[in-house]
């Protein structure tokens, strides 16, 4: 387990002061002027070295990704883009960052924006997040208040600016390129890529789409070092990471937890264990709806990292474990979540446009058992259509539930589908037999 001294968010429950002064006493913006002085490339180096992957769900290397930014780009501006959309059901890591440490992302924007070479940031902030919103906007008055953004941001000799832009409610806009299109005005649909954001991004200008939880860490790590962050976890799953653990446990949380920490541990420990005891469980989404659930079993020997889930044909996604115990409807569920993408769908993409309609509708015929045994196996076939197929990865996602609903729970599909029929078949008449003898 996680040391309290080495937690990053020291503020997660929002227990102390989440304003400027309350930051300063945890320790946010200490020596930011002399960790730019270390110069872009260094921080770079030293966030490579952390072994620091994506916390958005791709897991994407951080410290490359920073390194992407063209060193020679003229007189065109360079922009970070913080993706605090937070629209995947089951994620709710990004808004007490928000809400109760927005100070973090705050420095954490300038330290990396610096690092890149990025004149501004733009935080991309979920609209329905009102008070979160009203935190991290408060936040960034603050810190331009104190000088610690703007011109000669925190003394460094850095101009940098900071912007907060509500998103419309878009599940989409947390793709990088349909962020990018909804910033400048447009329509939230992904772009197809070449040219990436870091050629061609915001206004053509070279971008960098990073998730909140990764910039927000950024400024610790520079702090305390690599090597610190690097000693929690395993190799190429390294660091603390915010896990939210939601559905039948009897304390559902969001927790700052070491990677690769086993899945039951977490869950017994942070969470007060599944409802009505381990043994009552029937299966987990370990992070977020877009991933493929595993069993039980599968769960007992599952370490929550990117590599361990990943040999579970499953995935870390944002780290956002969804328990479902005995009592679950588990076709009613994927149903349901089938019918998040078809609604979520930007409809750019024939496969997505047209596949996520027809997978609800076969889900929800499912649910009933208003179908053909035959029809499990079309509906896989409908997923594998998708999956691959698509512009942004919504297709991906949509796919991977059903997938794993049918690669470890046919034999419920099956049962659901024989009973709606035996319920439905014609009585035989059966004649008496002291009937047959009277005649």
């Amino acid at each position: 387990m996680l040391k309290d001294h080495d937690r990053i968010f020291t503020n997660l429950y929002g227990e102390r002061d989440w304003h400027l002064d309350g930051a300063r006493t945890s320790g946010d913006w200490q020596g930011t002027a002399d960790i730019m002085a270390r110069g872009r490339f260094a921080i770079v180096d030293e966030m490579k070295a952390s072994g620091l992957r994506g916390r958005g769900g791709a897991g994407f290397p951080a410290g490359l990704k920073w390194s992407f930014m063209p060193k020679d780009r003229g007189d065109k501006p360079a922009y970070l883009l913080v993706n605090c959309d937070e629209s995947e059901p089951g994620t709710c890591k990004d808004r007490e960052i928000l809400r109760n440490d927005p100070h973090k992302l705050v420095e954490g924007c300038l330290l990396a924006g610096f690092a890149m070479g990025a004149t501004a940031a733009y935080c991309y902030i979920r609209g329905e997040y009102y008070l979160e919103y009203v935190r991290l906007q408060t936040a960034v008055e603050e810190a331009y208040a104190a000088g610690l953004i703007g011109k000669n941001a925190s003394g460094s000799g850095y101009d940098f600016d900071v912007f907060v832009h509500r998103g419309a409610g878009a599940y989409i806009c947390g793709e990088e390129t349909a962020l990018i299109e909804s910033l400048e005005g447009k329509k939230g649909m992904p772009r197809s890529k070449p040219p990436f954001p870091a050629a061609m991004g915001l206004y053509g200008c070279p971008s960098t789409v990073t998730n909140c939880e990764t910039v927000a860490v950024a400024p610790t790590i520079l702090r305390r070092g690599a090597k610190w962050f690097a000693s929690f976890g395993r190799d190429k799953n390294v660091g603390t990471k915010l896990f939210c653990i939601s559905g039948h446990v009897n304390k559902p949380c969001t927790v700052e937890e070491s990677m690769s920490i086993p899945m039951r541990e977490l869950i017994e420990v942070h969470a007060g264990g599944v409802r009505g005891g381990w043994d009552n469980l029937l299966a987990i989404i370990p992070g977020g709806v877009s991933v493929p659930m595993i069993t039980k079993e599968m769960a007992e020997k599952s370490l929550m990292d990117f590599d361990s889930l990943r040999e579970m044909r499953s995935g870390l996604g944002t780290g956002a474990v969804i328990v479902m115990d005995k009592s679950t409807d588990l076709i009613k569920a994927i149903a349901r979540i089938s019918a998040f993408y078809k609604h979520e769908s930007c409809g750019q993409c024939t496969p997505c446009r047209e596949g996520t309609g027809w997978m609800m509708r076969i889900m929800n015929r499912m649910v009933e058992g208003r179908a053909e045994l035959d029809e499990i196996d079309m509906l896989e076939n409908v997923t594998r259509q998708v999956e691959g197929h698509t512009i942004c990865a919504l297709g991906d996602a949509a796919a991977w539930p059903i997938q794993g609903l049918i690669r470890h729970f046919r034999p419920l599909m099956e049962e659901r589908i024989t009973a709606y029929k035996a319920s439905r078949m014609p009585p035989v008449a059966v004649t008496h037999p002291l009937a047959i003898a009277a005649e």
